[in-house]
């Protein structure tokens, strides 16, 4: 299992479409991903439990991964972030 830590920066948060490319990205990958908010886990390969989970400017979040390729997902996650999810 690998996990990173990251800050969403994008001023209207995670909203459908980063949330969208962000899901779309993850659901490539064998490894089970999860993104941790406010002490809940979310499935990182579906939109919509990404929707629910009300991301904001600002919050912290952390991305878990787990199996075979749990490395390159998480490189993927934090490449994705730290561009801005501008696809």
């Amino acid at each position: 299992m690998v996990s990173k830590v990251i800050k969403i920066t994008d001023e209207q948060g995670l909203h459908m479409r980063p949330a969208t490319l962000f899901s779309q990205a993850m659901a490539g990958f064998k490894s089970n991903v999860q993104v941790k908010h406010n002490g809940k886990s979310y499935d990182a390969k579906s939109v919509m439990m990404l929707m629910t989970a009300c991301i904001k400017c600002g919050d912290e979040i952390e991305i878990v991964a787990e199996g075979s390729d749990e490395q390159d997902v998480l490189n993927k996650a934090i490449e994705l972030f730290e561009n801005g999810l501008e696809g």
